[in-house]
Order: C-alpha cells, then sequence, then structure tokens
C-alpha cells in the first residue's frame, strides 16, 4: 500500500493543516515543559546514559510512529538531557539563551526555506540581509563603500576575512591571481601576525588556506592581555630581517577567557605603516556596539578592513548566525565567481543581487531574519541594557569571587570571569588543579551549575560565561557559597587520604 505523504508538506490540505498544528502544539508543550519549567540547566546523566537513551530512540521504522509517541520520545530522551542554556546557572561557553523572536524566526526561516545565494530564490530575503548588513556596517561606523555578508558565525567569518586578504597579498607581492592560478611558490614567505590569545581559528584557518599553521606569528600579550604593541614591532622587525613578508594582522574584541579587546586605534596605525590587512574578531565583543556603557571600547573598530561579528554568541540568536564586513566591497571580487545558472554576469549589470558572489558558501539559510525580527520587538535600548548587566554582574561576580577566597587574576573586561579555588593548606600546584577539575566536575555531574574549564599560565581555572541577563547577584552569591563548601570538603578529603587520618579527629 501506497504510503500517505501529503499531510508532511506545507500545503493547502486539511491533513497538512491539522498535522502542522498538531505538531507545532507538541513542540511548543516541549519546549514549555523540559526547558521554561526546569530548575536546572543539566539532567546530570552520564555520558552512558545518554548514549543507550539515544540510541534506543534513534532507531529507523519502515512505517511512520505515531506523532505524539515520537515526540513524547524526543522529550524524555533528548531533550531532558540536552543542555538548557536559557537557565541563568548554565555559564560554561560563550553559548547564548535564544531571545524568543529568534527562536520564533527560525521556525519561519525553516518553514519558507529560501536560499540566500540567488534573488530568484529569496526575492525577499535577499534585501532583508542587504538591510540588516547596512544596519550593521552603520554601527560598525563604516561608509558607503563598506558592504558584508551573513555567515555561519566567527570561524566562517575569520576564514573570509583572511582568505582575501591572502588573496590581495598574493595579487600585490606576486602578481599572481590565487583565485585562478592557486598558490605561487613564495607564498610560503607569507605571515600573519595576531595576539597569543587570539581564537584558534587564525592557525585552523591559516593552514586551510594554504599557508600552514607556521604562518601565524604570535605576539605576546600585555598586563591587561591585549596584543603588546612593543611585541609586534619587534616581530615585524625579526620578519623583514628573515626575509618575510607579513601581510595582515588580526585584532581580537573579546578573547576567549578574559574578553580582552585589543588596542584598536594603535593596530590601526600599525597595519597602516607596514600596508597590512587589518582583521578584527569580535565574534564575543561585537555586541558592544549597542552597549550603553561599553561601547567606546569598540570606537576604533571602523579602522580595520574587515569585521567578525556572531550573532549567537552576545547577540543571543540560535544557532547558527554571523556575519563579514568588509570596509570596501570591491574586495569581494577577490572571491568572486559567476556561474551560468546561478549568478550570471548579466545579472550584476541588470542589478539583480545575488548574494552568492560574496560568500564562501552556496546554499544558505535567511538567518538575517532573526536579526530583523529581534531588533525590530525588541529595540536597540532594551539590547543595551541587557549586555551592561551582563558586565556590571560579571564584575560584582569577580569581587565576590575574591571576598570568598578564590584567585581572580583579572578583572573580567565584558562578561568571562576566570577563578580557582585555593586551598587553605599547603597542597602543591598538581593537587590544586585536581581540586578545582573534581568541583567543576561535582556540579557538572548533579546538573546545578556549569562551568566550564580552561588553562592560564600553566594552571588549571575554572571559568563562568555570564551571558544570560536574567542571572542575579543573589544567584550568584549562593553559587560561589555552594562552590566553596565543596572545594573544602574536597580539600579535607585530599588531606585525609594523604595523611592516612582525619584531621578534624
Amino acid at each position: 500500500m501506497k504510503a500517505e505523504y501529503e499531510k508532511w508538506f506545507l500545503n493547502t490540505g486539511e491533513k497538512s493543516a491539522k498535522a502542522f498544528s498538531e505538531l507545532m502544539d507538541s513542540t511548543i508543550n516541549l519546549i514549555s515543559e523540559e526547558l521554561m519549567a526546569s530548575g536546572q540547566p543539566f539532567s546530570g546523566c552520564s555520558r552512558h546514559e545518554i548514549r543507550n537513551l539515544v540510541s534506543e530512540v534513534s532507531k529507523i521504522p519502515a512505517e511512520g510512529e505515531d506523532m505524539d509517541d515520537v515526540m513524547e520520545d524526543i522529550g524524555d530522551s533528548i531533550i531532558r538531557n540536552s543542555m538548557n542554556v536559557s537557565n541563568p546557572s548554565a555559564m560554561a561557553h560563550l553559548h547564548c539563551p535564544p531571545l524568543i523572536p529568534s527562536v520564533a524566526a527560525e521556525t519561519l526561516i525553516g518553514a519558507i526555506n529560501q536560499s540566500m545565494d540567488s534573488w530568484d530564490q529569496s526575492p525577499a530575503a535577499t534585501y532583508v540581509e542587504e538591510e540588516m548588513i547596512r544596519f550593521f556596517r552603520e554601527r560598525i561606523g563604516y561608509g558607503e563603500a563598506a558592504d558584508g555578508v551573513f555567515t555561519g558565525g566567527g570561524t566562517q567569518s575569520n576564514y573570509m576575512g583572511m582568505l582575501l586578504a591572502r588573496n590581495r597579498a598574493c595579487s600585490t607581492h606576486f602578481n599572481v591571481d590565487v583565485h585562478r592560478e592557486g598558490l605561487p611558490p613564495d607564498a610560503r614567505k607569507l605571515r600573519i601576525l595576531c595576539s597569543e590569545h587570539a581564537h584558534f581559528t587564525v592557525q585552523k584557518s591559516s593552514a586551510r588556506l594554504g599557508l600552514g599553521t607556521d604562518a601565524v606569528v604570535t605576539v605576546k600579550a600585555d598586563s591587561r592581555g591585549r596584543l603588546s604593541m612593543e611585541d609586534a614591532e619587534e616581530r615585524l622587525k625579526e620578519m623583514y630581517l628573515e626575509g618575510l613578508i607579513p601581510f595582515m594582522v588580526v585584532a581580537t574584541a573579546g578573547t576567549t577567557d578574559f574578553g580582552s579587546i585589543d588596542d584598536m586605534e594603535s593596530i590601526s596605525v600599525l597595519a597602516d605603516a607596514h600596508r597590512l590587512w587589518m582583521h578584527v574578531d569580535a565574534a564575543y565583543g561585537g555586541a558592544l556596539l549597542f552597549s550603553h556603557d561599553y561601547a567606546n571600547y569598540l570606537e576604533h573598530i571602523c579602522n580595520a578592513d574587515s569585521v567578525a561579528v556572531d550573532f549567537h554568541k552576545l547577540f543571543y540568536q540560535t544557532i547558527s548566525c554571523g556575519a563579514f564586513f568588509v570596509k570596501d566591497r570591491d574586495s569581494f571580487t577577490l572571491i568572486e565567481h559567476h556561474a551560468d545558472y546561478l549568478n550570471p554576469e548579466e545579472d550584476d549589470t541588470g542589478g539583480i543581487p545575488n548574494l552568492v558572489g560574496k560568500s564562501v558558501q552556496t546554499s544558505r539559510r535567511f538567518d538575517a531574519l532573526k536579526i530583523l525580527m529581534t531588533f525590530k520587538m525588541m529595540g536597540t535600548d532594551a539590547f543595551g541594557d541587557i549586555i551592561d548587566h551582563t558586565i556590571h554582574l560579571a564584575e560584582k561576580t569577580a569581587e565576590r569571587l575574591y571576598d570568598f577566597g578564590f584567585e581572580v587574576p583579572r578583572r573580567p573586561v565584558i562578561n568571562a570571569v576566570l577563578f580557582r579555588y585555593i586551598p587553605e593548606n599547603d597542597m602543591s600546584p598538581v593537587q590544586i588543579d585536581e581540586i578545582n577539575l573534581e568541583m567543576q566536575n561535582h556540579f557538572y555531574r548533579s546538573g546545578e551549575l556549569i562551568m566550564a574549564k580552561t588553562k592560564h599560565d600553566g594552571s588549571v581555572f575554572l571559568k563562568f560565561t555570564m551571558l544570560n541577563p536574567l542571572n542575579s547577584a543573589d544567584r550568584m552569591e549562593g553559587h560561589i557559597r555552594e562552590m566553596k563548601r565543596v572545594a573544602a570538603h574536597i580539600e579535607q578529603r585530599e588531606k585525609e587520604e594523604a595523611y592516612g587520618y582525619s584531621l578534624h579527629s
């Protein structure tokens, strides 16, 4: 018997309308029950337990199962054991609670399923993306010559900045069109400068671009975690003496651990003096453009040749959503390619906007709708309030951690706080690391508090990435007190095991 499938497509029939309505209602109920009513960010289930549950629910039948049964299984096995990033106690990574307008936009994006490569596949969506690019271009401080394109996030945006810079460098230094001829032998001399705290995508992109990770020259950070201008000058002198060709500098507006923001004014002067392409990785810190109190941190971002912004971090958008901007739209000609069936050259002369010419992707999602709906419904003022609240709370949290005897190596710049427990008794660096790792793991297993672990100066530190504006000083006070109690208990146990008897007996 032929399987019934018409109802599973959006159409004018009653069966389609009924199936869509029932499935969307079930989805909304699942979100309300498992996410909005959840008291903690994680179930605490082990990897083994989750894998078994997912394995069972992932068995695919020949004949479809009842919709309600499937949704119940999805809820019990997958949603319940997912990280609830909307819970304020989920503070491990740059993994934001999504705004409701963004979640709603995802449904519309999926339903209309536009493909952003050519205008004929996205007639209205193309203009929405262009308008959102214009909106952010102006916020950055770029002029009318600037342009941009939506991307999958900071990794892709950073890659695009490095791709354009590499292609321009090969044209300038070797008179080679890389897009057509490939890399010349002397491309091995090309070098990129970035801070030692720059995102690892700089190395990954350099490798993908055929330059290798050796092409990335890391510059020491100063006492504030910013790229050291003095060391950058030294690195440049060394490169020139070795016959190497520096062609790019990557500035970071918001390092992953400390949120440090490089001195973009000084870096732009350096870039001009040495004819370097200046790219700013503002994947994390780009949202400060809307801050009432901290927008000045990005005052000179407009000097950059290109900028990466990640909307699924501090802009609270669903994953994935990012954008890449260039000061001069002609830079996109360095990667332009025409396909007769998709974006023929005559479309350009006819004024038809096919966005594929600005992207390294072909089929691409209509993510600009999420940004449009978010800012239309919330406005820029409320968004600025959100950013400022999280930064203020991070500052207070760092102070309270210090008050409770935790080591806080640096005051937060944005809303990431590094810290670690320091035992009351003398313990080795390895033991201190172990106590902090065990404390982090204890809270993850309980599902009550999710924090990240990282390394700073060779030692283990823990991290709160405080993106959620629904967090509060009282909640953080409670977490800090409980962390102190748990860490002290672990310390006591470690000492008892070392001495073979209770220290309190």
